[in-house]
């Protein structure tokens, strides 16, 4: 299974001369299995630049975690989509209220956006993520509900005895008087636990989440102790703070190194790839 960052800023994209190294696209990771399966983890901006790379497939499957504007707003700029005949199948976490489709409808189609989700050319399917265990190709996903305002999952990947856990919106420390709390407390505990590689939220510094509690971000401290706590064996941090420069970014990683971490981190760049 293969890794790959397109886009790792969190809330708003942030291109300009101090985010060239971390880059400055939201949300979008893709993951191959060995048999070529393709899985898109969000739509944010990093997703053009995806779409332009993903070369001959016959399938193609975008797992949205949410639907906060910073992980869509790709969506419409995605190629695949365009490309008449092409499976496109699109997963998004459900809603007592509104099917998928009526709600990415409220992007995809004007004013907000010039051509609606029924003229794609694509063979389009739209479905609501199944909480637990299933497969895609072959790849076999875990989605569970986790602490973000709005109906949000996080996934978990699998293949053979790899595994990826993808948190980018996560606030597991909200409400708790100490964190980490126990396992079956912890928000997310179920996707991350034993992961080969875990992408997780690392909005904050611990003195800018005072600021923001309740906002469904984590700060760093808080990242560190839920890898801990879930014995992960490598952290990339990820949806940073769209007013963090690269040179805060490497002082945040630097500081979580220190901190002496059972864990490898690996900074959440741009470009990034990881093979499990």
């Amino acid at each position: 299974m293969k890794v790959t960052f397109w886009g790792t800023r969190g809330s708003l994209a942030a291109a300009g001369p101090e985010t060239v190294r971390y880059g400055g696209n939201t949300s979008c990771v893709e993951v191959r299995g060995e048999d070529g399966t393709l899985l898109v983890l969000d739509a944010g901006t990093g997703i053009r630049r995806l779409g332009a790379a993903v070369g001959k497939v016959r399938c193609v499957d975008v797992l949205l975690t949410h639907l906060h504007m910073d992980h869509l707003q790709g969506l419409g700029f995605f190629a695949p989509i365009y490309q008449p005949g092409l499976e496109v199948r699109i997963w998004g976490p459900p809603s007592a209220t509104l099917n998928l489709q009526a709600r990415l409808a409220r992007y995809l189609s004007p004013p907000l956006f010039p051509v609606r989700l029924r003229e794609l050319p694509c063979r389009l399917t739209l479905h609501d993520v199944p909480l637990g265990r299933f497969r895609i190709g072959g790849l076999e996903v875990q989605a569970d509900l986790v602490c973000h305002p709005g109906p949000t999952v996080g996934y978990r990947i699998m293949e053979g005895e790899v595994s990826v856990a993808y948190i980018p919106d996560h606030e597991p420390a909200l409400g708790t008087p100490r964190f980490p709390q126990e396992p079956e407390w912890t928000s997310g505990y179920n996707l991350a636990a034993g992961a080969d590689l875990l992408i997780h939220d690392t909005q904050y510094t611990d003195d800018e989440y005072l600021t923001y509690v309740g906002w469904g971000h984590s700060a760093i401290s808080h990242v560190l102790a839920f890898a801990q706590l879930t014995g992960v064996k490598r952290l990339v941090p990820f949806h940073h703070n769209p007013g963090h420069s690269d040179d805060d970014l490497d002082r945040l990683v630097e500081n979580a190194r220190r901190s002496a971490p059972p864990f490898e981190v690996i900074p959440g760049r741009e470009g990034l790839t990881v093979q499990l």
